[in-house]
């Protein structure tokens, strides 16, 4: 008893009291379903600001971080996020906000190589290993995050070309994974003279490396998620033309079948919000949470063969970018421009 009351004497208070953020933007709801999904009264807190464009966070889950977190957060794990424009991963934890993990993140060449040189969208694969699209070369790559060796090259071209500039990655069970590849990253988007890709595909990789074609006619692919039963993958087009997001049947031999619109944002655009579709991410029940016009839309893609239905909107007031699962499987983690923000919901992340 005594030793335990020694103990907490010399902790220090921030460690004994949850930290408070300031908060920002609105929650809309539209549909009663969504009151199931996140609490009337959650709110959406700014853990961090002063990014130039932040962009793909993931959770790692089971690892140890250098200090202890602020109480009633987990005991493990922390999250990795891209800025893109500053080619650098960060990296967050409660106890010690936002820390440079790894510079440079997705360009290693020397003088400028574009606006957007970083990596971008970031996942964990089965292995542990951290997946990032690297925009200024060109490819997926793998790092260990713990143990040795260092990052290797998933994927740098097909059919002997270069990618323009890999943007978002999942991984699926068997090993395989699947990204999108529009010109973001490079210095002439579309028009760059260094461009050998001439479309903006859906591409898989398999686990012993075979690269193939699987979507060739969207004009700006973005974001990917995968139905928690790995039964269709859901793909964002980045257009203001065409906002839209698409399910694809996922076939036994890994490859996808003909897709269908099960989102269109044109309204929203129409109404003035901010962004366009991006970052996509499932939860158990099978909701997509989707970056878009107004921040993070929550979509039941409940119709058969039609559009899903907005549920409602986590609103940050700015171009969001990407969101991620994370924590104890209850917290959402948002990029929006210049913010590292996150709400905590009654949804459940796939894999927690």
């Amino acid at each position: 008893m005594f030793k335990a009351l020694l103990l907490l004497t010399i902790l220090p208070v921030a460690s004994l009291v949850a930290q408070t953020y300031p908060t920002i933007g609105e929650v809309v709801r539209l549909d009663p379903r969504f009151d199931q999904l996140v609490a009337k009264n959650a709110k959406i807190e700014v853990l961090a600001s002063g990014f130039v464009w932040a962009e793909g966070p993931v959770w790692v889950k089971g690892s140890s971080v250098p200090s202890a977190p602020a109480s009633g957060t987990s005991a493990t794990g922390y999250l990795l996020f891209s800025d893109v424009p500053k080619n650098t991963i960060y990296r967050w934890t409660p106890a010690d906000g936002c820390q440079p993990f790894l510079t440079p993140s997705g360009y290693t060449g020397l003088g400028v190589y574009s606006d957007e040189p970083g990596s971008n969208g970031l996942t964990i694969d089965a292995q542990g290993r951290l997946i990032a699209c690297e925009h200024g070369d060109r490819r997926v790559s793998a790092m260990p995050l713990t143990g040795p060796g260092g990052k290797i090259t998933l994927a740098d071209r097909f059919q002997g070309k270069r990618f323009n500039s890999p943007n978002d990655v999942v991984t699926h069970p068997n090993g395989s994974y699947y990204f999108t590849d529009p010109p973001y990253g490079m210095m002439g988007k579309e028009k760059d003279p260094t461009r050998e890709t001439p479309l903006f595909g859906v591409y898989r990789v398999t686990a012993t490396g075979e690269v193939s074609l699987l979507i060739s006619d969207l004009v700006r692919p973005n974001g990917l998620a995968f139905s928690p039963d790995y039964k269709t993958l859901y793909v964002a087009q980045s257009d203001d033309v065409q906002p839209i997001i698409r399910a694809y049947p996922v076939l036994e031999n890994g490859t996808v079948g003909a897709g269908r619109t099960i989102f269109d944002g044109s309204s929203l655009k129409k109404q003035g919000l901010k962004g366009a579709p991006d970052g996509l991410k499932v939860d158990k029940q099978g909701n997509l949470w989707a970056t878009g016009p107004g921040g993070v839309l929550v979509i039941a893609p409940d119709a058969k063969g039609g559009l899903g239905t907005l549920l409602g909107r986590i609103d940050i007031g700015e171009a969001t970018a990407n969101c991620g699962w994370g924590d104890d499987g209850h917290t959402l983690f948002i990029t929006a421009d210049m913010y590292l923000c996150r709400i905590k919901v009654l949804a459940t992340g796939p894999g927690f």
